[in-house]
């Protein structure tokens, strides 16, 4: 019998794809928005097709401080890109 694969929407382009396929951006229980590449950490979590467009779609509509309940500010969403990209940050 075939596993399971668990699939998720992503918030932007409303597309479902299996969860590794997509980004995981979550909101810790201190208010911290940062990207999740394991998908298990703890937190309210929001998931994003893995492209810039989809990134910056999200800041200009503001989709993430929605969606994670949360204000997310314009550089959050830069410092969310460049996570996203693989750039270190410290939290």
């Amino acid at each position: 019998m075939a596993k399971k694969i668990p699939m998720r929407k992503c918030i932007i382009t409303g597309e479902e794809k299996p969860k590794k396929e997509l980004v995981r951006v979550v909101r810790d229980p201190d208010n911290t928005v940062f990207v999740d590449r394991s998908g298990k950490k703890n937190g309210r979590g929001a998931y994003l097709t893995d492209s810039d467009d989809v990134f910056l779609q999200a800041k200009a509509k503001d989709s993430l401080s929605r969606h994670l309940k949360v204000n997310i500010s314009s550089d959050d969403y830069d410092r969310l890109i460049e996570e996203r990209r693989g750039v270190k940050h410290e939290r």
